[in-house]
């Protein structure tokens, strides 16, 4: 992977938003049931908010910045690639937290799709 990418994911780890941080508490170190996560990681070429590669699960976090069209396209690769994708809105996270999580696990406890769908230009 390139360095420089590494290092993008290094300055957004310490760069987190309130929200990122808020939900980190409740996803280190394996305190979601054990499943770990990882923040800020690199699945080129996007880096993704949060990532339980067990799991096959991306958590991204939208704020007012986001763009529906952009995300859409992010989601669509990241899909092609076998990830689940799942998006919350910051607000969601700093307001309820709990609820959050709870749907993240909820993500995280379902088998994903076996095998990984081909994106419509690949299929038949």
């Amino acid at each position: 992977m390139p360095t420089q990418t590494l290092d993008h994911a290094k300055q957004l780890r310490k760069g987190m938003t309130d929200a990122e941080r808020r939900l980190w508490q409740y996803l280190r170190a394996g305190r979601l049931e054990g499943m770990k996560f990882r923040r800020q990681h690199p699945v080129p070429p996007y880096i993704v908010d949060f990532c339980c590669v067990e799991a096959g699960l991306v958590v991204e976090l939208d704020g007012s910045q986001h763009s529906p069209a952009a995300d859409a396209a992010r989601t669509r690769y990241l899909q092609s690639q076998g990830w689940r994708v799942v998006r919350f809105w910051d607000n969601d996270v700093l307001r309820e937290v709990e609820v959050v999580v709870a749907a993240i696990w909820d993500f995280t406890s379902r088998p994903a799709l076996s095998p990984t769908p081909l994106p419509p230009e690949e299929g038949l």
